[in-house]
């Protein structure tokens, strides 16, 4: 199949996808988009009922077409910036960016689905803003009947916030805005949302990434937009946070580390960053390596320390009791169901799989280190920004250090993956790309509808049977694909030979 058709195809595929979720996203309460009473002043839906199996059909179909549609535009994303055309700057604005913001406005006119999640940080913003502790109190201990705390679905109804202060404070300006209304307050959190996902695509072209592999990977990418944009989840704004805090080290690391401070207050895991920025210090800044690193740190301390003082001393209690859950999806919960089964305890198992865990961590930061040896040779397009090397080099530790965590972790959900793909785009194409890819199309696939209620028991069986039976395996696929790329020198993707002359 020649280039030019697999890219039609791609692009054609990627269309699809993106109407199949919108089409899920506006229309009423399902199985995937859990209802958020009146409207108010909020975009309402369009009022039709969509079964668990069709919305179940839908959601697949669209990460599935959605996966080879960007594996069809892959071939064509990271050759250069393209033929320059000679355009005012209104025009190259609106060549640039017309699509990107239509992609936002439909965004806002839908609801969120594939998760309950946005109910849990209406409720936690309610608690929070309502003078309350969201680390202590669980939403249905808070006040009885109140609108919008007792929307909060199974199995969350008990549990108490897992997310860091600043993510609490963005929920509570939320619940603010939206007051009473439940629908008013989760369209006020998607606006962050799309806002944080076009400040990314904004900070990668600062960053001097090509603008086909940007929109590739990170705009017109249907699982990032249907998984983070459309679910409306927190880790898109705390991976936002983290490009910033990447992007602005090499000009000013006490701004990287005020953002940086943000960033792991809204999730902890955004921890990774740090280290990330200071091992592309180590390699290409080594001379004020110290200098840097004392800026760093002590301005995100400034923000994390006071952010931590005000939410109280259980910022970490719903943390810790979640370090050791294993998700359905992993292949870790293949070996726990053996182990807890036969010869071992629940509570011992769950200690041999954490263990196993980090040791299988370690080992693909190894791997992903190798794959992406050579990740600055076409990463970046624009010229005369030798700063930028330091930036690509913070992105690829970054992509190193999430994707092994992420692959790894006993308890990973699709959109922790987000964490990867906010920097993957300033790294060279290879063999990553597309492992990548698989991961977030199987997990993807495997959290549809991604509620635990409003399912037939067909569906149900079904839809379990796929995260239980399919996706572990397909995630083990992933885990030796990449250690036999690397074992084999695949740091890069294999470009067609030119025809003989």
């Amino acid at each position: 199949m020649g280039a030019s058709v697999r890219t039609r195809l791609g692009t054609a595929g990627t269309a699809a996808s993106f109407v199949l979720l919108l089409l899920v996203g506006v229309a009423g309460p399902n199985a995937a988009r859990p209802g958020l009473g009146p409207r108010g002043w909020a975009p309402g839906d369009l009022g039709w009922h969509l079964t668990s199996a069709v919305v179940t059909g839908l959601l697949w179909a669209a990460y599935v077409v959605g996966a080879f549609g960007v594996l069809g535009r892959l071939r064509e994303a990271g050759r250069g910036p393209g033929t320059a055309v000679a355009v005012g700057r209104a025009a190259a604005f609106l060549r640039e960016w017309r699509v990107p913001l239509l992609l936002g406005v439909a965004a806002l006119l839908t609801a969120p689905f594939g998760s309950a999640d946005h109910t849990n940080y209406a409720a936690y913003g309610r608690i929070a803003a309502g003078g309350g502790d969201p680390y202590l109190t669980p939403p249905d201990r808070w006040a009885a009947g109140d609108p919008v705390t007792s929307r909060v679905e199974p199995p969350w109804t008990h549990t108490v916030s897992i997310y860091g202060p600043f993510a609490t404070a963005l929920q509570a300006l939320t619940s603010l805005v939206g007051g009473d209304n439940l629908r008013q307050t989760v369209w006020a959190w998607q606006v962050l949302v799309v806002v944080a996902w076009l400040a990314v695509r904004l900070l990668l072209r600062r960053a001097g990434a090509d603008r086909q592999r940007v929109d590739t990977l990170w705009t017109l990418n249907p699982l990032v937009f249907g998984i983070g944009v459309l679910g409306a989840h927190v880790d898109l704004v705390a991976g936002a946070l983290v490009l910033a805090a990447l992007v602005v080290a090499s000009r000013s690391p006490v701004v990287a580390g005020l953002v940086g401070g943000l960033a792991v207050s809204t999730k902890v895991t955004c921890g990774v960053a740090g280290v990330a920025l200071l091992l592309a210090w180590w390699v290409h800044e080594r001379g004020s390596f110290v200098r840097r690193t004392v800026q760093v740190v002590v301005a995100a301390l400034l923000v994390a320390v006071p952010l931590h003082v005000w939410a109280g001393p259980h910022v970490f209690d719903q943390l810790d009791r979640a370090r050791r859950s294993i998700s359905l999806a992993t292949p870790w919960r293949l070996l726990f169901e053996w182990l807890a089964g036969g010869p071992l305890a629940a509570s011992t198992a769950r200690t041999v799989i954490t263990a196993l865990s980090v040791v299988l961590a370690i080992g693909l930061v190894v791997v992903l280190t190798r794959l992406t040896r050579d990740s600055a040779a076409l990463a970046v397009t624009a010229p005369g920004q030798a700063h930028l090397v330091t930036t690509v080099a913070a992105a690829r530790w970054l992509v190193v250090l999430s994707a092994a965590y992420t692959l790894a972790a006993p308890y990973s959900l699709p959109w922790y993956d987000l964490l990867t793909w906010v920097a993957l785009p300033l790294l060279a194409p290879g063999v990553l790309d597309v492992a990548l890819l698989v991961r977030l199309a199987t997990m993807g696939v495997a959290y549809v509808p991604g509620r635990v209620v409003g399912m037939t028991p067909s569906v149900e069986r079904l839809t379990l049977g796929v995260r239980r039976r399919v996706a572990p395996w397909l995630v083990l696929g992933v885990w030796g694909w990449l250690s036999l790329a690397a074992s084999r020198g695949w740091s890069r993707r294999r470009e067609p030979r030119p025809p003989a002359p």
